[in-house]
């Protein structure tokens, strides 16, 4: 939810500001903007629209021209899309700047009170609130009147803060949204996320909660909420920069989809040695794990398909009861936990805010916290009390790909180790299943070399406006997240159902077509063989009352379910709970490919963000 670039240096902080944007873009992209000192005043441009926007209106920079600054993209909350909404936002006085990411839930009681001191505001956000009570609250000293301001304010933020006064140094201040300063030669920076540093410098700083930084070009200084000078860790950023670039391809969704064989290798080559799951991250003793006696699986979004994937997979390996919760609503329904429940919280960001909600309430009942998250050093990540990370790398795209799928290779690992540990499966079961792990990257390949044929039937169905996913067992939660990916970037209507479920009311939505139009379209993941023979009934059913017909199944099953089919997508031969890894690499394609067809913005679909910090 919205991005953050703060840059103090030498040259020119436009042209950096709106490049470090530009790869922030998918935290937020309806309305972009920037404010340098120059000219012994603070000058802000900024409109409504994609950065692009930006570029076009400083002219690449060239027109905005000072050594430090700050930008901002945005992802509405309060207010809608529109220039005098666009962040940054200038204090009563204009001699404050600031840039926000996040919500500040008492804003309301806030602007009430400037109002009643005569502050007029000019625009329909929370931000606003932050930079006049900053301003009310400045009395010459611009560090001690952020720490006074943000004591008053409630919710999630990360603040990036110029005083005109101050000329030299750029603030920030975060709680509950992320931050990451970037320390260079000759120029310092800070950004929501590391992608938009990494060209700079890789030596980086994590902030926690309440701490506060005041950079200049050639030092960062580090306070605790009560101005107290303290010391941050430095770390170094090990990836390649073409890991965040396009590197030819059209879309980033499009290169994510293609790099899923080797991050599933990454993910899990490391932690496979000499026959045997090695899961050094996992700091829990063998002695709690071998008494865990449930689990509960906590996300959001695609992170929750994947806990449901988990669920069927790590009950029939382990026998342990599994509960998969919706972080949003884990709070609310009163989770029966205790010492002997270990919670599982999956996020690819590691700032999903209902899902650090949900950690908390879970440590709070007393249950220990595995988070499974892809971004070093994040809020899930530090707060639970042990990590295992995707090793995904980063993920510019919006509908995540290779996240998820990263996602889903870590739930194996980890079902197969309790599993071994708990003794539930035989020492010859879990070294075929080992085996067969392995050979995941290889098998994924197989079908993105089969993109061809995937593009050719997304162009007989990219019309579509109603279309319907169908499966049972892991074949139903693949089809949760084929429906969300083609509903997320192509924007058709889509809905997953439990195959068997279609006769209680669904079945009454499917037309027949006629000579101008198809038959609904039914995609049908047959893929679990024990139920094949089951969901080519109720394929059978939908058939019959005029749906058109599109299967994706394995050469196992591509005999009995072509009969019923117009049209099939075949992925390799697999263990069967590792095939929704590869339906969902073919369900990724054909919403890709659906999307393109259909001209949407593919990696930043409208009124998505990428990191979602506020409830």
């Amino acid at each position: 939810m919205c991005g953050i670039v703060g840059f103090t240096g030498r040259e020119n902080a436009t042209p950096i500001i709106l490049d470090g944007l530009s790869k922030l873009e998918y935290r937020g992209y309806d309305s972009a903007g920037v404010v340098v000192y120059s000219d012994n005043k603070l000058k802000v441009t900024k409109c409504k629209g994609e950065v692009k926007e930006l570029y076009k209106a400083t002219d690449d920079g060239k027109a905005l021209v000072g050594n430090i600054g700050l930008g901002h993209t945005r992802w509405a909350t309060h207010g809608e899309p529109s220039d005098i909404n666009a962040h940054p936002h200038l204090s009563n006085d204009e001699h404050i700047a600031v840039v926000h990411n996040g919500i500040i839930e008492n804003y309301q009681k806030l602007r009430n009170m400037l109002e009643a001191q005569g502050f007029v505001f000019r625009s329909e956000t929370d931000t606003e609130v932050a930079v006049d009570l900053i301003q009310y609250f400045y009395k010459g000293n611009i560090l001690e009147a952020i720490a006074e301001a943000t004591r008053r304010m409630e919710g999630s933020y990360a603040l990036g803060v110029i005083c005109d006064n101050d000329p030299d140094t750029l603030y920030a201040v975060r709680k509950e949204s992320p931050l990451i300063v970037g320390k260079a030669d000759g120029c310092n920076l800070f950004a929501s996320d590391v992608t938009a540093l990494i060209k700079y410098t890789r030596d980086i700083y994590y902030l926690d909660d309440g701490d506060i930084i005041a950079m200049t070009a050639d030092d960062i200084k580090f306070y605790n909420s009560e101005l107290q000078p303290i010391e941050k860790e430095l770390s170094k950023i090990e990836w390649d920069i073409s890991a965040a670039e396009k590197g030819g391809y059209e879309h980033f969704m499009f290169k994510e989809i293609m790099e899923q064989p080797e991050v599933i290798h990454k993910t899990l080559s490391p932690r496979i040695r000499d026959g045997r799951i090695v899961l050094d991250e996992l700091t829990f003793s063998d002695e709690y794990l071998k008494n865990v006696n449930k689990l509960y699986i906590v996300a959001c979004g695609s992170a929750y398909h994947v806990g449901i994937i988990a669920k069927y997979n790590i009950e029939k390996l382990t026998r342990i009861p599994v509960e998969v919760a919706l972080a949003s609503e884990f709070r609310y329904y009163s989770p029966i936990l205790d010492e002997n429940t270990l919670v599982i919280c999956i996020s690819q960001s590691g700032t999903t805010a209902d899902t650090l909600a949900a950690l908390r309430e879970a440590k709070r009942l007393g249950a220990k916290v595995l988070s499974i998250v892809n971004v070093v050093g994040s809020f899930i990540a530090k707060e639970a009390d042990c990590v295992l990370y995707t090793h995904a790398g980063p993920e510019i795209a919006v509908a995540t790909t290779k996240g998820y799928s990263t996602q889903l290779a870590v739930t194996y690992l980890l079902g197969l180790y309790l599993a071994d540990l708990k003794g539930t499966v035989t020492k010859e079961e879990y070294s075929r299943l080992l085996s067969e792990l392995e050979k995941l990257p290889e098998q994924m390949q197989k079908v993105i070399d089969n993109k061809e044929h995937i593009q050719y039937l997304a162009s007989l169905y990219f019309n579509n406006d109603d279309i319907f996913f169908i499966g049972r067992n892991l074949d139903y939660a693949i089809t949760l997240e084929g429906s969300l990916k083609l509903k997320e970037i192509s924007y058709i209507h889509s809905e997953a159902y439990a195959a068997g479920e279609l006769k209680h009311g669904t079945i009454s939505l499917v037309e027949r077509g006629d000579e101008h139009k198809k038959g609904t379209l039914v995609i049908s993941i047959a893929t679990y063989l024990e139920l094949l023979e089951k969901t080519r009934s109720n394929v059978e059913e939908v058939r019959s009352r005029g749906a058109e017909i599109l299967t994706v199944t394995s050469p196992e099953g591509f005999e009995t379910m072509e009969k019923v089919s117009d049209n099939v997508i075949t992925i390799p031969s697999a263990e069967q709970m590792y095939t929704p890894s590869l339906a969902v690499v073919a369900l990724q394609l054909f919403s890709y490919y659906m999307a393109l067809l259909r001209g949407c913005s593919i990696d930043k679909p409208r009124n998505l963000a990428k990191s979602v910090t506020v409830e």
